[in-house]
């Protein structure tokens, strides 16, 4: 359907079947789940490379665990503003820091800590990311998935092209089953309905397990998503309680999913494309903006309705909502009417 799609409206033919990447390699090579797959620019594993480095920060991560992942943006404009600008966002983006290289003509290093670079070390860092003179090269020394992402951004932000006049359509496969939150707890990656590919990994390592998930993608932009579910009662009882979710909450919030699933439910799955994605990349806009039939601005308001618009109070009444002191006094400060005051049919 994709393929036929695009042959109508982009006289493309896409090469069947769609290439495939699974989750943990669109992250290593490229930094997202959703890679974009129109430039080069990978990102390339330098960790062997400086372990033994007389700079610290490098050998320091890779003796801990970590990673040193480089990539090179090829000749960029390149200044110590921009390097800074860089740096700065690579912080945002979690990391340490950024180191930066400039290749010379001599093919010498240039860098604020080129000095801690043996000869051999440098020379292994532009073989590995295959350096000429001019390139300039990034490196991110970080735990895995902070140094990937980070790259990732940067990869992104220097070699995106400005339009879809090329189209990279993929499937993104084996996506893991849980990570963790920010509070170190366990949590889904797509939803807690997923069905694992393995009950052994789900049981013993969940946070190695994989999901029977997948992403279809174009140009770096998520087309859609979708998932085998899962059919079995009790296999989804076990995924509540890996997510800390006890029987009396699960009945409590599930009950009549769990319930239905009792009846023998068969195995199924689902997948949901984005139209207006599509749409958006097949007709080279920028912006999904600007082939939404009815955009909303940035604050939620719909400017061909006015919505949202206030609210009669018999309609409160009718759903059982009554507003807070500080909605009606906010509501009185803006119309200087009181919450109470009856609306007419042209308030509504």
């Amino acid at each position: 359907m994709l393929a036929a799609v695009v042959q109508e409206l982009r006289g493309v033919e896409l090469p069947l079947p769609l290439p495939r990447l699974t989750w943990h390699e669109a992250m290593d090579r490229y930094g997202s789940d959703k890679p974009d797959l129109r430039f080069g620019m990978e990102i390339t594993d330098l960790s062997d490379l400086v372990a033994g480095s007389e700079f610290g920060v490098l050998a320091t991560t890779v003796a801990n665990g970590g990673v040193v992942r480089g990539i090179n943006a090829g000749r960029v404009e390149w200044s110590r503003a921009r390097a800074d600008e860089l740096t700065e966002r690579a912080k945002q983006a979690g990391a340490r820091g950024l180191v930066w290289m400039v290749v010379e003509e001599d093919g010498s290093l240039r860098s604020p800590v080129a000095k801690f670079f043996s000869d051999a070390e440098s020379a292994g860092i532009r073989e590995r990311l295959g350096a000429g003179t001019g390139d300039v090269l990034l490196i991110v020394a970080d735990e895995w998935r902070t140094a990937v992402e980070t790259l990732g951004m940067l990869r992104l932000e220097l070699g995106r092209p400005s339009s879809h006049e090329e189209l990279k359509f993929l499937w993104v496969v084996d996506f893991p089953m849980f990570e963790k939150d920010d509070d170190g707890a366990i949590t889904f990656v797509h939803h807690p309905f997923t069905a694992p590919q393995s009950l052994e990994d789900m049981r013993e390592r969940p946070l190695e397990a994989l999901a029977k998930a997948y992403d279809a993608v174009v140009n770096g932009i998520e087309l859609g998503s979708g998932s085998i579910r899962n059919h079995d009662p009790a296999v989804q009882r076990e995924i509540f309680e890996i997510l800390g979710i006890d029987e009396e909450q699960a009945n409590r919030r599930f009950g009549w999913f769990l319930e239905a699933l009792e009846y023998g439910t068969p195995p199924h799955g689902g997948f949901a494309f984005g139209i207006d994605r599509l749409v958006m990349v097949l007709q080279d806009e920028a912006s999904i903006r600007d082939v939404i039939p009815f955009p909303k601005t940035q604050t939620g308001m719909d400017p061909m309705t006015g919505a949202p618009t206030r609210v009669a109070k018999e309609q409160l009444e009718e759903l059982g909502i009554q507003l807070g002191p500080e909605a009606l006094a906010r509501l009185e400060e803006q119309t200087g009417e009181s919450g109470d005051a009856p609306l007419t049919s042209d308030d509504r």
